[in-house]
C-alpha cells in the first residue's frame, strides 16, 4: 500500500516517555488533593488508558468537571515543566521516518492525548514545530482517542482521498482502536511506549518501534 497519510502518535511513539506521564499525573493529583492512598489505584487506570485524551482520563477518575479540569491543568503545567527541563527527546529513528515519507510524497500528521498546549510544548523543545504536515490534539469538534476523530481530521484537512489510504502506528491499545475505527489499512501498534504486544488486538502489524514503519509501507514482510 502506498499511504496518503500517515498518523504518527507523540509520547511513546516518536517522543521516549520514560516515565514522564506517570510523574506528570502524580503531581497533579497531589494539587487536587487527592489521597495517597488513592494514587495506586488511580496510576493503575492512568496506565490502562495511555493514549486517550487526558481530560477524559482525570474525569473518570475524579467524577467532578472542576476538578477534572484543576487537575488536567496542574498536569499539563507539570508535564510542560518536565519538557522545558530537558527530559523530552525523540526515539531513535522517528525523525528520519517522517523525513523520509514526506520527501515521498506521503503527509505526516501527529497526534496526541495531550492537551494541544502540552503538544506544542513537545515539538518547541524538539524542534519538531515544521517537521509534519500537521499536528492535532483533542479539542473542540474532535474526540480524543480511541474515537476516530483525530485520525479523519487529519485525513480531512490534508485532502485524503481515501481513508484505506491511510496508516497509523501507535504504542496503545487506543491508538490502534483509533485507526481501526477510522478505516486506516494499516494500524501498527509500536513497542517503545506503554503497550505490549497483547494490547494490540486488531492490529495489521506490531513493530518493534516506528522506525520499522517504512518497510511496512514498502510492503516488505511483517
Amino acid at each position: 500500500m502506498t499511504p496518503e497519510l500517515v498518523v504518527l502518535d507523540m509520547a511513546g511513539t516518536t517522543v521516549a516517555d520514560d516515565g514522564l506521564v506517570v510523574r506528570a499525573f502524580t503531581t497533579a493529583i497531589g494539587t487536587v488533593g487527592v489521597p495517597e492512598e488513592r494514587y495506586a489505584d488511580m496510576l493503575r487506570y492512568v496506565t490502562e488508558t495511555m493514549g486517550q485524551s487526558k481530560i477524559t482520563v482525570f474525569r473518570a477518575l475524579l467524577g467532578e468537571e472542576t476538578l477534572a479540569q484543576q487537575a488536567n491543568a496542574a498536569f499539563e503545567s507539570a508535564y510542560g515543566e518536565l519538557v522545558a527541563a530537558g527530559e523530552c527527546a525523540p526515539l531513535p529513528g522517528a525523525e528520519d521516518v517522517v523525513r523520509r515519507l514526506r520527501e515521498d510524497g506521503v503527509k505526516v500528521a501527529f497526534t496526541t492525548g495531550f492537551a494541544p498546549a502540552t503538544q506544542r510544548a513537545i515539538l518547541d523543545a524538539l524542534g519538531w514545530q515544521d517537521l509534519a504536515d500537521l499536528a492535532l490534539a483533542p479539542g473542540e469538534g474532535v474526540r480524543g482517542r480511541p474515537f476516530p476523530d483525530l485520525v479523519l481530521t487529519a485525513a480531512l484537512r490534508l485532502g485524503v482521498t481515501d481513508v484505506r489510504r491511510i496508516a497509523v502506528a501507535g504504542d496503545t491499545a487506543s491508538d490502534v482502536l483509533c485507526g481501526l475505527r477510522a478505516g486506516a489499512s494499516v494500524v501498527a501498534g509500536v513497542l517503545t511506549g506503554a503497550g505490549r504486544r497483547d494490547d494490540f488486538a486488531g492490529a495489521t502489524h506490531v513493530l518493534a518501534s516506528v522506525a520499522d514503519l517504512p518497510a511496512v509501507l514498502e510492503g516488505e514482510p511483517r
